[in-house]
């Protein structure tokens, strides 16, 4: 016979009054009503031409969305902002991992907004190429920059892009300039020579660099050292003043090697310290007095000019791009031909003639 006395366990719990939820249904309701309704195109514009960061903050989003409905919408805004589009200056800044950019921006924005600039920092950072996914810790790193009133920080993930820059980039700098800021820098990945797309969509290119890397050779190689309209030895302090000097020299030395720039623009150098300031000043003088000699002799337009040119080209491709591999009998045909590759039963150049000869007839 089993033993009814036995005694209970000291985690046995005596039924009482049931728990409340833990949201009330009339919060709730509270919440959603008065929850802002997601904007409309006009209203996005309205905010931007008002000094609403918010607003800009949400274009931008609706920009870099990749879902096929947002297109329509983000061209709407683009183009309405087209015509308040102000003058501003447009800087590209490189450099390796490591070379303290993110440092930089934050001292040369602070410098800036000192003068009475409004400063946008478009932070490209890398993609992962297994996850797909960011860090975006730009805002951390510029804590100070960040609570800038005249200043404004979007980092936005690299993506599948080769050169180091979102895939709408481009559109953003409209969007931040018909917003009123007057100097747009874009803080690119850095990952060598491959880092040249920004070169298409800025007026002055600034590479930085750092002293005992290692890399000073690469100075006499092509590629992204001949595109820098400045060369920037970061991180000149303390016991590394010595080897930032004797850096600076050799760069200055390699840059004797390339042929002259169509800008009639001769590429310069210079140390600095993002920690003590030392040489940010100089470096905006620099970039001053390069955007006066390229403006009078025309070639600042020019360039400019030849980009809008060379983004239309790119935004077409994308399209024809995107367009393929979405298109809904080239996905299953795409799928099936990459497994007869893999069992080497067609050829990938035969594999893909079938698919193009079936997307160009459809």
């Amino acid at each position: 016979m089993a033993n009814t006395n036995q005694k209970k366990s000291a985690l046995h719990e005596i039924p009482g009054i049931s728990s409340p939820e833990n949201v009330s249904n009339v919060a709730a309701h509270s919440i959603q009503s008065f929850r802002k309704k997601t904007p409309t195109p006009a209203e996005l514009v309205e905010g931007i031409l008002a000094g609403n960061i918010t607003a800009l903050s949400r274009a931008i989003t609706l920009v870099e969305s990749t879902n096929p409905k947002h297109l329509s919408q983000a061209n709407e805004v683009i183009n309405s902002c087209l015509s308040y589009v102000k003058e501003s200056v447009r800087i590209g800044i490189t450099g390796v991992p490591g070379v303290g950019k993110s440092t930089f921006i934050e001292a040369f924005g602070k410098h800036l907004t000192s003068l009475g600039r409004k400063v946008a920092v478009l932070a490209v950072d890398p993609s992962s190429t297994i996850s797909h996914g960011s860090i975006l810790g730009d805002k951390t790193r510029m804590e100070e920059l960040v609570k800038d009133k005249n200043a404004f920080i979007r980092p936005s993930a690299s993506g599948e892009t080769l050169g180091g820059v979102a895939r709408k980039t481009r559109e953003t700098i409209t969007l931040c300039e018909a917003f009123g800021f007057d100097t747009i820098i874009i803080e690119t990945v850095g990952v060598g020579q491959s880092e040249t797309a920004v070169h298409s969509m800025v007026d002055f290119f600034l590479l930085l660099k750092i002293a005992g890397a290692g890399d000073e050779l690469q100075g006499i190689k092509r590629g992204i050292m001949e595109m820098a309209d400045a060369i920037v030895i970061n991180k000149a302090d303390g016991d590394n003043i010595r080897k930032s000097n004797l850096a600076k020299v050799e760069f200055n030395r390699a840059l004797h090697l390339f042929p002259t720039k169509k800008s009639g623009w001769t590429p310069t150098t210079a140390t600095c310290s993002a920690i003590t300031k030392e040489g940010i000043p100089a470096i905006w003088e620099t970039i001053l007095h390069y955007i006066k000699n390229t403006q009078s002799n025309q070639y600042f337009f020019e360039k400019r000019a030849t980009q809008n040119q060379y983004w239309m080209l790119e935004t077409i491709n994308e399209y024809l791009k995107n367009n393929f591999y979405n298109h809904p009998e080239i996905v299953p045909l795409l799928e099936k031909n990459k497994e007869a590759v893999a069992q080497n039963a067609l050829s990938p150049f035969a594999a893909a003639q079938v698919i193009l000869d079936t997307y160009f007839k459809k």
